[in-house]
């Protein structure tokens, strides 16, 4: 098992993140991945969420399914694998 990072920055369209936020949580809490941790920058600019996946691909079909990817609320992601020391 891999660890990722999914770094991501908001289109600014306040009203509709603020509609999506709980399909967003509901997404990532309902997925039990491995070692999730995440959560919004104080700004709500964006977030970051750390997750196990055995694969890259792997992780970016997880990202792929976020409501905030599939509705085109997000305006830059970056996945990236991470190793922790």
């Amino acid at each position: 098992m891999q660890r990722f990072l999914y770094f991501y920055l908001m289109r600014n369209a306040p009203e509709a993140i603020r509609q999506v936020v709980p399909a967003h949580v509901q997404y990532w809490h309902g997925r039990s991945l491995p070692s999730y941790l995440g959560g919004p920058f104080a700004d709500r600019t964006g977030g970051l969420i750390t997750f196990g996946a055995t694969s890259l691909e792997d992780a970016k079909r997880t990202v792929e399914g976020d409501p905030f990817v599939r509705l085109r609320l997000v305006e830059q992601s970056w996945v990236k694998e991470w190793r922790v020391e």
